[in-house]
């Protein structure tokens, strides 16, 4: 049965995408695109709805507001540019967090979590991908095949397990994708897989026999998730 859908931004060009993103995903149906937050709460109350892809910053009715009035309604999705609402978000039990801009790749985990959420033994993509443009091509790299990425001015390089790749990108643009507790920001110039840990030391990680310096600007993020000293 298919998912049905309100996206609700005050940016016609954040809903523009956001309905295109829809239409590509076979699992969802479209019930309602609006910037109108009344409009949107009245489709909710009245239909049914699965689920919202709720903007944050809006002038008429937050979407924290929102969310409170409808969260035993629907589930919802945030979608916003402001990671500083991020902990209410998910206090308020929400499925997903995506920052602007938003990719494909990242909607699509976010997908995958509400429907392992409705279903647990299903997910909408066995193995999510995504592409990056290197040497004048797109090359689709598996997310369970990276190991860390390294930045070196304007360049990335993503070991993978098989090879590595070189794009010409900043680590900053892969955040949407590349998000915690799978992928975990360490230093200014490296993005791990948690999973590819080998050892964790005082002040660096191994993967393999690369160390990897945990930065003192992200070491408190990084003990959220891994077991580092202070």
């Amino acid at each position: 049965m298919a998912i049905n859908v309100v996206i609700l931004d005050d940016e016609p060009l954040a809903v523009k995408l956001l309905t295109q993103y829809v239409e590509r995903t076979p699992a969802l149906s479209l019930q309602l695109a609006t910037t109108e937050p009344f409009k949107a709460l009245a489709v909710v109350q009245e239909s049914n709805v699965d689920l919202v892809l709720l903007d944050i910053q809006m002038p008429e009715l937050t979407g924290l507001q929102f969310l409170r009035i409808v969260k035993d309604k629907c589930a919802v999705i945030l979608t916003t540019a402001y990671p500083e609402y991020a902990v209410q978000g998910f206090e308020l039990d929400v499925v997903d967090y995506l920052l602007k801009p938003i990719t494909y790749d990242r909607f699509a985990q976010a997908i995958d979590k509400l429907m392992q959420r409705r279903n647990p033994s299903k997910v909408l993509s066995a193995k999510p991908h995504m592409f990056v443009r290197s040497a004048h091509k797109q090359l689709r790299i598996n997310l369970e095949d990276i190991v860390y990425l390294e930045s070196f001015r304007d360049y990335i390089t993503i070991h993978t397990v098989d090879e590595k790749i070189m794009t010409l990108q900043s680590l900053r643009s892969f955040a949407d994708t590349l998000v915690p507790p799978a992928f975990l920001r360490v230093h200014k110039s490296y993005l791990i897989a948690t999973e590819k840990i080998t050892a964790i030391e005082h002040n660096r990680i191994l993967i393999g026999k690369t160390a990897i310096p945990i930065g003192d600007t992200y070491r408190n993020e990084v003990q959220q998730y891994l077991p580092i000293g202070k």
